[in-house]
């Protein structure tokens, strides 16, 4: 009693000494009157927004919860390759998962509270001591991390309510959703004001901003999207929903929005800004260095929306190391997403024609002759990679991949000697790959990535998927030759033959083709949806044991045979077109419905 009587008087000594002690500003966090006269921290401001767009060098990535790759650890990604999730169960998806920025900040709640900060910007900022040119460049930005994160939105969800303005306490927060074409034209007219007023380029420390080029960029993305298969279905998958609107077109001029799609991508490609990197190399050993420098370099011709990293910056898990997280465990890295075999074997050979295990000769050498892509993204069984680290280099001098198994003599029986990147490594044996492949792509080889952090751009957008973006458009308006005018550019950067082909087989090889271009670059997970042959590309995935036989005089050959194996169990339902909004958020706003099929 006694000492609670002494707290309580030294509480009145210390009010009476400074009556303004409960008006102290807190020192870790600025306040709203702070912020909003500042234009430093409006720029901070605006910066934390960028943070809200989730970029792909995350430990848990959207290849692993599609046909592109599997990750080695789980953590709840088969619950998404297999469509398990619920309104209470989004797995990888959820707000709050542990793990990965990349897929959880997709989700409504988190991707929600970076649109309210879009919303309080532009309560705040027309009153901000910030001169007109200054003011309107930041208005430019923030029009274009709202239309970006809108873009997400309705990739994940269809028609989702369009909030414009920051709630209060007191604000009715019922709202329905829009419908996705009004979504539609409010994203791309986000892009348009955008456009407006941001410049070209961003020069010094402001690299990595948006640009006028970016905002561009994701209109013709946006519509592109809006024009493909699922959102012209009319909702035929979706099991008599009624309603359809929320989740594509329900009428309009397809040919239109082809046509809207082709401008969109044009007016990028005609800004005189971009290019394809390296366009014409010597050989096909030339065409894989220059592909694979596209995503080790700093910047390159084709950067059109990227973000940088520092090594000061430790997001846990969550943030940027691909180094770490995708080398094989035989050099202490995570090998977190390995390919799937049906990626692998997506690749051609280096003659244009399809990769085939049912071919005797392929089958024997599947790893020759390929698309020199391939060499640049995929580490595969005998693969020369880096020299091994300390502690494992006298074991393999050399440095090459060893994902298969030694069939060795004992002098009374066979003993199967792993090899150092298996998943029964003596180095490592809980990272390794199920597949028999681990993700080369993005991954600097000179960099001990147990140690050392890469410091490589992320690339939300690159010139190539422009071009690809309008040779789609082109091919949805039966304009054969020009799309393959543009693809056969792409294909020549990379050393590869022209496509020949019309119709519904240059629809084929285009699909293959950007599935390879693209590769882990987080746009396969919704190519997949929006062309609706997502029910093909879950299927169970694949991999490969390589395995180097016993001879008949005890020797083990040199040359290994491949067995195909399963790797994971997977499974497709329609609903896994869009994610459910969750119960939680559906019990806070009476005014929703909920999507197809959950």
């Amino acid at each position: 009693m006694k000492k609670l009587l002494f707290t309580i008087m030294l509480a009145g000594s210390m009010a009476a000494c400074n009556k303004d002690f409960l008006n102290v500003s807190p020192v870790d966090q600025f306040s709203d009157v702070a912020v909003w006269n500042d234009p430093a921290l409006i720029q901070t401001f605006i910066n934390n927004i960028y943070s809200g767009i989730p970029h792909g060098f995350s430990n848990i990535i959207l290849g692993a919860v599609v046909d592109e790759g599997m990750y080695n650890a789980d953590f709840g990604t088969s619950n998404i390759t297999k469509s398990l999730m619920t309104p209470s169960d989004l797995s990888v998806f959820d707000a709050n998962y542990w793990c990965g920025n990349r897929l959880r900040l997709m989700n409504w709640t988190n991707a929600y509270k970076s649109v309210r900060a879009c919303n309080v910007f532009f309560d705040k900022i027309e009153t901000a001591p910030v001169d007109d040119a200054t003011k309107a460049k930041m208005k430019g930005e923030v029009h274009f991390l709202r239309a970006y994160l809108y873009h997400n939105l309705v990739s994940m969800y269809g028609g989702v309510p369009i909030i414009t303005k920051a709630y209060g306490l007191d604000d009715d927060f019922a709202v329905p959703r829009d419908t996705y074409e009004a979504c539609i034209n409010f994203i791309t007219d986000e892009c348009d004001q955008a456009a407006a007023a941001l410049p070209l380029v961003q020069d010094g420390n402001d690299k990595g901003r948006a640009t006028k080029g970016a905002a561009l960029a994701l209109k013709a993305r946006v519509l592109l999207y809006a024009a493909s298969d699922f959102y012209n279905s009319g909702a035929s998958w979706a099991g008599g929903y009624s309603h359809p609107e929320l989740v594509g077109y329900v009428g309009g001029d397809r040919t239109a929005r082809w046509q809207a799609a082709k401008d969109a991508a044009k007016a990028v490609m005609d800004l005189g800004q971009y290019s394809l990197y390296m366009p014409n190399p010597a050989d096909q050993t030339e065409a894989q260095k220059n592909y694979a420098d596209i995503f080790l370099k700093m910047e390159t011709s084709e950067d059109i929306f990227v973000r940088y990293f520092t090594v000061k910056v430790d997001e846990n898990w969550h943030g940027y190391n691909p180094g770490l997280y995708h080398n094989p465990n035989g050099y202490h890295g995570w090998g977190s997403t390995t390919p799937i075999g049906q990626m692998v074997d997506s690749y051609e050979m280096n003659d244009g024609t399809p990769f085939d295990w049912n071919d005797p000769v392929k089958a024997a050498a599947p790893y020759a002759n390929r698309d020199p892509r391939f060499y640049a993204s995929i580490n595969y069984e005998g693969a020369k990679w880096r020299t091994r680290p300390a502690d494992v280099v006298s074991r393999d001098p050399v440095g090459v991949i060893q994902t298969g198994f030694w069939e060795k003599w004992n002098g009374s029986s066979v003993d199967l000697i792993p090899g150092l990147d298996t998943r029964k490594s003596p180095i490592e044996d809980w990272n390794g790959t199920y597949t028999g492949y681990f993700l080369k792509k993005f991954i600097d080889p000179t960099i001990d990535a147990q140690f050392t952090k890469q410091t490589q751009p992320w690339r939300f957008i690159r010139y190539t998927e422009v071009v690809m973006n309008y040779v789609e458009a082109c091919i949805g308006l039966g304009q054969d030759a020009e799309a393959k005018t543009y693809l056969n550019q792409i294909r020549a950067r990379a050393g590869m033959p022209d496509i020949t082909e019309t119709g519904a087989a240059l629809v084929t090889r285009y699909r293959n083709e950007r599935k390879i271009e693209l590769a882990f670059e987080d746009q396969r997970y919704f190519d997949v949806r929006r062309w609706m042959i997502a029910d093909q590309a879950y299927t169970d995935a694949m991999g490969v044991e390589p395995r180097y036989k016993m001879l008949p005089d005890h020797s083990t050959s040199a040359t290994p045979t491949y067995t195909i194996i399963m790797a994971q169990q997977r499974g497709w339902n329609p609903r896994f077109y869009f994610l459910p909004i969750q119960l939680d958020e559906m019990n806070r706003n009476s005014k929703l419905e909920q999507n197809p099929l959950y």
